[in-house]
């Protein structure tokens, strides 16, 4: 609708109200400084969570580790267990082979020993490691001592000692002395080393001259 001034009279300006701007620059500070504050918190807190998560993965990597080492720990356990029984039955295996290739021999040792001992013979005999426990008879107490002297002559016993050696009471016809006694089958050992050969002449050495005959004596 449009409206005509009739009177012809200027219509009034309105005044502008000033606004007082040294008011509002503390606000604007204020805000500012929170706004500011806010991204820094913003950021530390970014950054923090984000170092806590990576501590917490690297936490999580590390608890798997240790599973898996307990698990290797175990199965390392489990085979020294199985290489402590292996080890034994390697070592029962040897000691059985020993006692079977030396068995022989033993045997042979003392039959040789009785038989070049009169009037003497064996009852009991016992082996248990290098170890050897005898019992047996004689007619005297000198057969007992003539056979202890063979045995420490064989070269195959050591520290042959007498336990006990008695007269047997229960023999009235005979006179017969019991002994006991034990021994220690000594190590093996090792044959000399063989004699180092004298060097070959090599082929194409010179010949050395021969002895020259002695000149004949001059006539005088």
């Amino acid at each position: 609708m449009i409206r005509i001034n009739l009177l012809g009279q200027a219509k009034p300006k309105t005044s502008r109200r000033q606004v007082d701007t040294g008011a509002a620059l503390p606000v604007l500070f204020i805000g500012a400084g929170l706004v500011f504050g806010c991204l820094i918190l913003g950021y530390l807190y970014y950054s923090w969570q984000r170092q806590l998560n990576d501590e917490n993965a690297r936490i999580k990597q590390l608890q798997a580790q240790k599973t898996d080492l307990e698990q290797i720990k175990v199965q390392v356990e489990s085979f020294e267990k199985q290489k402590q029984v292996l080890q034994q039955r390697v070592s029962t295996i040897e000691q059985l082979q020993r006692d079977r290739t030396g068995g022989q021999e033993l045997l042979d040792q003392i039959a040789n020993t009785v038989a070049r001992t009169e009037n003497l013979w064996l009852t009991s005999m016992v082996k248990k490691g290098n170890n050897l426990a005898i019992e047996g008879a004689a007619s005297s107490i000198n057969g007992v001592a003539n056979f202890v002297t063979a045995l420490k002559r064989s070269g195959y016993f050591q520290k042959v000692e007498i336990r006990e050696s008695k007269q047997d009471e229960k023999s009235k016809d005979v006179q017969t002395y019991t002994f006991q006694m034990t021994a220690e089958i000594a190590p093996p050992t090792q044959a000399p080393a063989p004699a180092a050969r004298p060097a070959a002449k090599p082929a194409n050495a010179p010949a050395q001259p021969a002895p020259s005959a002695p000149a004949p004596a001059k006539k005088g």
